[in-house]
């Protein structure tokens, strides 16, 4: 479709989902405070593309300058409250509580900016007391004090900034601003006895509010888990066993904590660099609306086959999770549309909520871009990101094939038609928008050109904006600002996250967990490398509550991957068990982030939901299983080897679809599910001679659901 053309009804079936989404806890600023907040987020995200490609900053500044940033804005922008549909009233009285609090972070502030004019920091020499009362004592206190009273006494009305977040904001700059003025000294004395006390109140100032910051946009599971692994940094004189350790000071623990070996280390570097640039790229793919052109093209075609809309969700909501990274919220954005669509053809709403979190996943998975986890991979392990990309190809085939043929199955048994043809966009004409996928096509043939992943995505970047102008939204100006601004709005969940993981890596290398565990897990598998593999799983799934997958991948490979490769697993093997199993905990019941996210348009159950998205996730739960045996599964092997395991594992996951879903043929009795599941199972190893049990068994189920042997001529065979 050309700038000429018009609009036609069916072809907005997709229109709003490339809107931007607001959370509960989301301002919506007006005027001038509005117009500033929209300002600093632009240049936030500006901030981070112009370093990466036109004048690169000393990594500590850098990354700083990420944090600090990420959680001034971020108190600003999201409230400690749920806003009501209706304003509540101005609290009286509300300046006057907040104004000591308010006081001692503007004095910390002072004392930092005096640092900065008159070049006099806290030198090596100076007393380890130094500006106790003038920095770290008030910075401290202010901060405590005006966090209470976000809490116990929040702005209620949407349109305001909260003076206690102002508050919280400066102490976040404060923060920022001491640890990079004393950086150069922070990097020979942090985490040891040379460390100062004021250097441990700014420290330990940055982890309060990063934890607070990940509470109001992620919830309490990564604050929790985080909070037991700081404990356990105190507590570990009094624990047994390989938990003990002899301690540490406070001052000790949260100037190491603030290093290039916890907050600042890899979850930082990974998503001051990675996150952000393709997060960047999606809002460029939102602001253009090339989004409604990938929904509408699933539509076009796949919408009028049974149970279309679901098979819509696979597709489209798979494409665009791998762009944006972020399980739950791809089904906010997608699922306004999927869900309340596949409702109208008769699927129950939590399995419409659970296709739409299926999808949305897997879409971490699905190459090139793997929700930036194929770059995170490459950075970690050191494999080139051609090697991760090709070795992804057919897992993620695999998953999507499993969680398409749910969805076929499911609409097999309960007769589901698709949409009418004339409800849907015609394909004639969005084949004829094909360029559309020029951004994606350019990042792809870059990387694989050599390019690094910055340049890249910043060449498909600009792509987005240039494709653009061939459609009636072309990016000018205005659309491009509006693209940096909802880039920083969606990725400061990304940026508190990722702060707060890193004080999980910073605890596990203070403390050396990571080695303790590993040794632990290979105590525990006695050299069983399956029974290795299947603690790993539990621990990655149990680790991914609650975080978004970079993270939990981050953390998960920091604490096992070591242990797995220890027992003869390969690198390779070891950290995409770990990746998939981190991107599965989105739904893993009981805390499937995005199943719920899912839940809440359907208004259906969350943990039914939560169920009904794992059963539909179920293949990628064997598949990693599937791919340690066959290392074929990575494209490591001789093609002959790799089509034959290929087949086998897609019977073997529609086996497994069929007994999920009670469907082979028609409909399937409990005792015969069992058997079609095992038969689903036995093809697991992809030998011959389990691949011929599996099909042999598949054949005698069928021959039984077809009446071509009865159920009692079996069990008389069995004599």
């Amino acid at each position: 479709m050309t700038a000429t053309e018009t609009n036609t009804p069916e072809q907005d079936i997709a229109s709003g989902v490339d809107n931007e989404i607001f959370s509960a806890n989301q301002r919506k600023p007006i005027g001038t405070t509005g117009l500033i907040l929209a300002g600093l987020c632009v240049l936030y995200t500006a901030f981070h593309i112009g370093v990466m490609n036109l004048y690169p900053l000393e990594t500590w500044t850098y990354r700083l300058l990420h944090v600090g940033g990420g959680l001034a804005i971020g108190f600003l922008l999201f409230s400690s409250m749920t806003f009501a549909d209706v304003d509540g009233p101005q609290r009286t009285g509300r300046l006057a509580i907040l104004a000591p609090g308010f006081a001692l972070i503007a004095l910390a502030l002072g004392q930092v900016v005096l640092f900065w004019l008159t070049s006099a920091g806290i030198d090596q020499a100076a007393s380890s007391t130094a500006y106790r009362y003038t920095f770290g004592v008030p910075l401290l206190l202010g901060t405590g004090w005006v966090l209470l009273i976000g809490w116990f006494l929040p702005e209620p009305r949407r349109a305001k900034i909260d003076m206690a977040d102002i508050a919280l904001a400066l102490a976040a700059v404060a923060v920022t601003l001491y640890i990079i003025y004393h950086a150069p000294l922070l990097r020979l004395r942090a985490g040891t006895g040379l460390a100062k006390e004021a250097d441990m109140f700014a420290a330990l100032v940055g982890v309060i509010l990063i934890l607070e910051l990940t509470r109001r946009m992620a919830g309490l599971a990564l604050v929790i888990i985080a909070g037991i692994f700081v404990l356990y940094s105190f507590i570990g004189p009094w624990l047994p066993g390989i938990l003990y350790h002899k301690g540490y000071t406070m001052t000790r623990f949260f100037t190491y904590v603030f290093t290039d070996q916890g907050i600042l280390g890899p979850t930082t570097a990974i998503s001051s660099t990675y996150i952000i640039l393709f997060v960047a790229f999606a809002a460029f793919l939102q602001a253009s609306r090339v989004g409604e052109y990938f929904v509408n093209f699933a539509f076009a075609a796949a919408g009028d086959r049974r149970g279309g809309p679901a098979k819509v969700a696979v597709f489209g909501s798979g494409l665009m999770g791998m762009i944006n990274g972020t399980s739950a919220g791809n089904v906010v954005a997608t699922g306004s549309l999927t869900i309340p669509l596949m409702k109208k053809v008769g699927y129950k709403p939590q399995t419409a909520a659970a296709v739409e979190a299926a999808a949305s996943s897997g879409g971490q998975i699905l190459p090139p871009i793997m929700g930036a986890g194929a770059f995170i991979m490459s950075e970690i392990t050191g494999i080139a990101y051609n090697d991760i990309v090709i070795a992804a190809i057919i897992p993620a085939l695999l998953y999507f094939a499993s969680v398409f043929f749910n969805v076929d199955l499911a609409a097999q048994k309960y007769d589901m038609k698709g949409l009418p043809r004339d409800q849907l966009p015609k394909f004639a004409k969005l084949a004829r928008q094909v360029y559309l996928f020029i951004p994606i096509i350019i990042l792809i043939a870059a990387l694989f050109m050599g390019y690094s992943v910055i340049r890249a995505g910043t060449l498909a970047m600009g792509a987005a904006a240039v494709v653009s102008w061939l459609t009636p939204y072309p990016m000018g100006a205005k659309a491009i600002l509006f693209a940096l601004e909802i880039s920083t709005k969606m990725v400061l969940q990304l940026v508190a996250v990722c702060a707060a993981a890193g004080i999980i890596v910073g605890v596990i290398a203070l403390t050396g967990l990571g080695t303790r565990f590993s040794s632990l897990l290979l105590g525990l598998a006695d050299n069983n490398q399956v029974l290795a593999l299947f603690f790993a799983m539990i621990v990655s799934i149990v680790l991914g509550m609650g975080m978004p997958t970079t993270a939990a991948y981050a953390v998960a490979a920091s604490v096992i991957a070591p242990g797995l490769i220890q027992m003869g697993i390969e690198t390779l093997t070891a950290h995409f068990f770990i990746f998939y199993f981190a991107v599965m905990s989105a739904i893993t019941p009981p805390v499937a982030l995005a199943a719920y996210a899912g839940a809440a348009i359907a208004q259906s159950d969350p943990m039914k939901t939560s169920v009904e998205s794992f059963k539909m996730g179920l293949a990628a739960f064997v598949v990693p299983f599937m791919f340690f045996s066959s290392p074929e599964l990575l494209m490591q092997g001789e093609v002959l080897d790799i089509i034959h395991v290929v087949i086998g594992a897609l019977i073997g996951v529609y086996l497994l679809s069929s007994a999920v879903q009670g469907w082979f043929f028609g409909n399937l009795n409990m005792i015969l599910r069992v058997v079609l599941a095992l038969a689903a199972m036995s093809m697991i190893d992809s030998g011959y001679l389990t691949d011929a049990i599996g099909v042999g068994v598949a054949l005698l189920v069928w021959a039984i659901q077809t009446k071509l042997i009865k159920p009692g001529s079996v069990a008389r065979g069995s004599d």
